[in-house]
Parts: structure tokens; sequence; C-alpha cells
């Protein structure tokens, strides 16, 4: 979190935001605080989640956006945190401080832990089951639509510009790349099957999982985009924690395991043309990008050792122009489509 936003964040504003849900922040667990506050509070003994976020990462109308979408995915019987209204009976409550707000909402607390690299659950069956839960997601809002609240296009994110946050001269390379990379994409065709709102973000830190199931959370970085890019996300994050630091060889071969088991839980429930899988390279891309803006943006790299070696390794790849993967996409997707064929 920005050091200013830090500051004028009390223990005032914690128990407010919690009093505002009939819950108690005395015993509040820390969970986050990179872009939101989010804390585990307690309401009538069980465990519920209170998040916070201040008005410069977004507007009102966007959070209420968000919650919005799902509640409409958990009422569509998806696995996605319930959102409940406050006491006086709204999705976010607004707390003014200073000449800023942190908006403030309450889900229900997920079941389950999370999957850790190491973790034996970590493999084919959850793969599968992880594009299981995508691919639902994105058919049942296929025909969602928004109703007086909005969430931004990806061509509106603040980081679609990355000059703001990056040495435009030492980094001139990486500032051109970006720029070439979203015209390229802008070009692609925007149909109801090919591009929505999306989660963005669904890698193993923003699901848990339990009784064999995968339960979604962590909304915040919704946007109007390309629903193949929620297939690049797990391809690029197993890849990138689990084998960052290894050959392009290393890399591919284990994106190759994920992508084909994903896709395979995928279009057991909605089909994807090949074309489509065809532009992941594009959108993994964009996250390595997309990832080399976020860190200048929200960490102090002269003082945090291990995250610069990461935007050094992330910035070596763009200026080399290496991909986090390089796949046989076409073979994986037709291996992935063979037991849809074969029903």
């Amino acid at each position: 979190m920005e050091q200013w936003v830090e500051n004028l964040f009390t223990k005032e504003v914690l128990e407010d935001a919690a009093t505002r849900y009939g819950a108690d922040a005395t015993d509040a667990k820390k969970l986050g605080d990179f872009e939101n506050y989010v804390y585990e509070v307690k309401r009538d003994g069980k465990p519920f989640i209170l998040r916070l976020t201040h008005s410069s990462h977004r507007s009102k109308s966007e959070v209420e956006g968000e919650l919005t979408w799902i509640n409409f995915l958990n009422g569509h019987g998806i696995n996605v945190s319930l959102v409940h209204k406050s006491v006086n009976g709204e999705l976010v409550e607004e707390l003014s401080v200073g000449d800023s707000y942190f908006y403030v909402c309450l889900f229900d607390k997920a079941p389950g832990t999370s999957v850790k690299m190491k973790d034996p659950h970590f493999g084919p069956e959850l793969f599968e089951k992880w594009g299981t839960i995508t691919a639902k997601m994105h058919l049942v809002t296929e025909d969602y639509e928004a109703s007086g609240t909005e969430r931004l296009s990806w061509e509106q994110d603040d980081l679609i510009e990355l000059d703001k946050y990056i040495d435009p001269v030492k980094d001139q390379a990486i500032v051109e790349g970006n720029r070439n990379l979203v015209a390229e994409i802008q070009q692609l065709p925007q149909t109801k099957e090919t591009f929505g709102l999306i989660h963005s973000d669904i890698h193993p830190g923003n699901f848990f999982y339990h009784d064999g199931d995968i339960h979604v959370f962590d909304f915040d970085d919704a946007m109007y985009f390309y629903f193949v890019s929620d297939i690049a996300i797990p391809v690029y994050y197993t890849t990138w924690w689990k084998y960052g630091e290894e050959s392009l060889e290393t890399r591919s071969a284990f994106g190759t395991e994920v992508l084909t088991h994903f896709l395979k839980g995928y279009m057991n429930v909605r089909a994807i043309p090949l074309e489509w899988i065809e532009r992941l390279p594009l959108f993994l891309k964009m996250r390595d990008y997309t990832l080399y803006g976020v860190f200048h943006k929200k960490v102090d790299l002269a003082n945090n050792e291990r995250v610069n070696e990461l935007v050094v390794g992330i910035r070596n790849r763009l200026i080399k122009d290496e991909p986090i993967v390089d796949l046989d996409y076409r073979a994986i997707w037709e291996q992935s489509l063979r037991p849809q064929l074969n029903k």
C-alpha cells in the first residue's frame, strides 16, 4: 500500500468499518494490504472477510459493480463468496477520512485452504477443476447485464500506460513494447462469446480448495476484457511461481501440463475456438507488462530485494522478447478437446 494511504488507515477506521456490518474487529486478523486492507473479523462468533478499499484505488461505483457481479455469480451456483449488506442495507459503506474515502464491504469467508505449489493437490485434478469453475463464470456472464454500476474496461486501467510508473528513458523499449501489444489486442473482435466481465486474477492465492471444489475470491481486479485472459493467468502464475528462475524449456514443459488439464476442465463446460487459444501469448505477455508496472507503482524496490529480483526477471524477459512459456497451442487444444469429442 502507498505510504500516504497507510497514514490514513487507523485502528479507529477498522473498528468503524466492522461496526457498520455488525461485526467485531477486536481480534481482527490482517490478511492483506497490497491494494486493499483485508481482515478476518467475527460476527455472531463466525468468521467473515472485511475489506476496505481506498478511493485512490477504486471509485464507489466500481466497487459496487464488482460486488453486484459476485452476488450474481453466487446466485447462479458458482463457488464465490457472497457479499453481505451492512446494517444500513448497503453493499458498500463509505467512510470519510480526510479528503478521501475508504469503501467497505463484507464477504463470507470461503471454506477450505489455499493450495501451495508443493501440496499433493497441486496437479492435474486441480488444474481441471480450475478450468471448470472459470468456464462456468464465463458462461453465465455472457448474458450478464450490469445495472447502475460500473467496472472499467481493460483500456481504462491506469497501468495501461506504463510510463507513469517506470523510467520512460531507461525502459523505453518496454514502454513501446507495451503500447504495441495494447494496439494489437485492441484489434481483436469483441462479441459476447469472446469479451465480457472477468475475474482477471484467478491464481492460487485467490481461491481455496475444499472437498474437491475450488472457491474463488478477491475480485478486485475484475474488468471487461477478453475471456481468454482468464485462461492465460493460471498458466502464467503457476509457471512463474514454480519455475520462474528455470529455463524456457522447463517452464514450457510445465506450462503444457497446466494448460492441457485446465482446458480439459474448461471445454467440458464451455467451448473455445482454437484461434483464441493460439492468441494466449498476447495475454501472457500482457501480464508481464502489467506486473512490471504494478511492482513499480506499489513497491519500494530499492528496499525490497526479493521483489526487485522478480522485477529484474520480468524486465529481462521483456527486453529479450522471451515469453514466460513457448507452447504448441494447437496440440494442447486438440488433446484437451478429445474427451469432449468422445462423449
